[in-house]
């Protein structure tokens, strides 16, 4: 079945239109071959622009009422002030929010089957008046999701989150027994959505050495080890809770499928340290890997793993890869949930 993903562009101003046309170009002998269908939504002449930069040929422009070609792209609202590689503006973030929400209404009326995000920049999003401290709580709204978590996910690196966007300070109360057993159940269903037979689920440890008994907070003690426990009653594939210095050398090592991370830091450190190659001579990134998976969703979403990169925007240099993995996880885990329907104009 032709998978049918919309990518949305994110701010403008960043790398997501440069990205974009190169994940395209890498992609067109499937897009051919009928394996896969891209709608591109967001500004289209940004995406014009980045054509222009990189000698591309032009997505075809569609409109939402049209039975789309196999690759094509939508504007996603009126555009104002024009806007330019690497500069900050509210009119960023307007776009960036109006793609995705033209994004969701599209998956919710099941005419695409998935997701996959290109960087928006938080402080942009502010600007345009949109109040969400990311693409996560901003999809969770849209789609009406009583609850979400992020996954990221770089071979065989997949670590889901308890917490992600707050203060240290706010993590031990957020990590309460209901919010964990939310993360393990839809951490076990995203890796049967990938195809992954035994699911085998590590929790990480909130203090150091899980607590050593209690000396160093009991949250491991009191909250982590009953609610395992009962997942393992109930028939998943848990353990822990381990220690977070170890847990994900384990996780490399292939002893587990995946590990739930209990705060932000604690779970991007290692995939992105696995997938972000930096060149040892010049200290350069030479490819940016990673992709960042909503789980909770009503819909299919993934996302590259890295920012807006206003810094190198419109240079021509930004990395595709990051996209064109979270295209891949997004065709995996729209196969095992979509209708065949979908994607039929």
């Amino acid at each position: 079945m032709t998978a049918h993903l919309a990518i949305t562009m994110g701010d403008p101003a960043g790398v997501g239109p440069e990205i974009i046309v190169k994940a395209c170009r890498r992609l067109k002998p499937r897009i051919d071959a009928g394996e896969i269908k891209i709608l591109a939504i967001g500004s289209v002449p940004a995406l014009r622009a980045a054509e222009a930069l990189l000698g591309a040929p032009p997505i075809p422009e569609t409109r939402i009422d049209d039975a789309w070609p196999a690759l094509a792209c939508l504007q996603a609202g009126r555009e104002g002030a024009p806007i330019r590689f690497g500069e900050l503006s509210a009119d960023g973030g307007r776009f960036a929010y109006l793609a995705v929400a033209r994004a969701v209404e599209l998956a919710l009326a099941g005419r695409i089957g998935g997701i996959v995000t290109a960087p928006l920049n938080k402080e942009a999003l502010n600007l345009a008046g949109y109040h969400y401290s990311g693409h996560t709580e901003m999809l969770a709204a849209l789609s009406g999701a009583k609850g979400s978590v992020m996954m990221l996910a770089h071979g065989n690196m997949r670590v889901a989150h308890v917490t992600t966007h707050c203060a240290l300070e706010e993590v031990p109360k957020r990590l309460t027994p209901e919010r964990l057993r939310t993360v393990i159940g839809l951490t076990d269903a995203a890796l049967a959505g990938l195809g992954l037979p035994r699911r085998r689920i590590a929790v990480a440890a909130l203090n150091p050495h899980a607590g050593e008994g209690g000396l160093f907070g009991r949250q491991d003690i009191d909250v982590s080890t009953p609610v395992i426990a009962k997942c393992v009653a109930d028939g998943l594939d848990v353990v822990g809770p381990i220690p977070g210095d170890t847990v994900f050398v384990k996780l490399r090592a292939g002893q587990y499928d995946a590990v739930i991370a209990m705060y932000h830091d604690q779970g991007h450190i290692p995939v992105k340290l696995l997938g972000f190659n930096v060149d040892p001579a010049t200290g350069a990134w030479e490819a940016l890997n990673g992709v960042n998976i909503t789980l909770g969703l009503p819909i299919i979403r993934t996302s590259v793993d890295h920012g807006t990169a206003f810094d190198i925007a419109g240079t021509g240099v930004a990395n595709e890869d990051s996209l064109i993995e979270a295209i891949d996880y997004a065709e995996k885990l729209a196969a095992a949930r979509a209708p065949a329907s979908i994607g039929v104009q």
